[in-house]
């Protein structure tokens, strides 16, 4: 008993030595930066159900995780575009120009290809309509 507390205090001490060595530290060695498909806004305070939320905040928060740069959706849309002769800023769904309120609300509900259906507990039916209307700039 007394040899496993001993090793116990050993390798604890070891592993506190470590903790701070330059290897551990990022940017030296360290984890990697939070990509910034990961680097979203958080969720708008209040009511979900209500229709007064940001739409920029609620799609970086909802659907920035595959939405924004780096993420696995933008990067299948950037190819897809790219494959029809569009510019690849237009992966982004924050800089197109051909989205209507309608297309943004089925896609979310039904999903398309690689994107799942997303459900109302997911994205409310009020949170939609803010990223909706954020996304949509080609009107109705």
């Amino acid at each position: 008993m007394r040899r496993a507390v001993l090793f116990a205090s050993f390798v604890a001490a070891a592993w506190c030595a470590n903790a701070d060595s330059p290897e551990t530290k990022p940017g030296a060695g360290g984890p990697p930066p939070i990509p910034p498909y990961q680097m979203r806004a958080m969720l708008p305070a209040g009511d979900r159900l209500t229709g007064t939320k940001d739409g920029a905040a609620l799609f970086s928060n909802r659907c920035g995780a595959c939405h924004l740069a780096g993420g696995m959706g933008t990067n299948l849309l950037t190819k897809q575009r790219m494959a029809a002769g569009l510019p690849p800023e237009s992966g982004l769904l924050a800089n197109r120009k051909d989205l209507t309120l309608a297309y943004v609300k089925a896609v979310v509900r039904k999903g398309k290809l690689a994107m799942p259906p997303l459900s109302r507990v997911e994205v409310t039916d009020a949170e939609l309509d803010a990223v909706a209307r954020y996304l949509a700039k080609a009107g109705e």
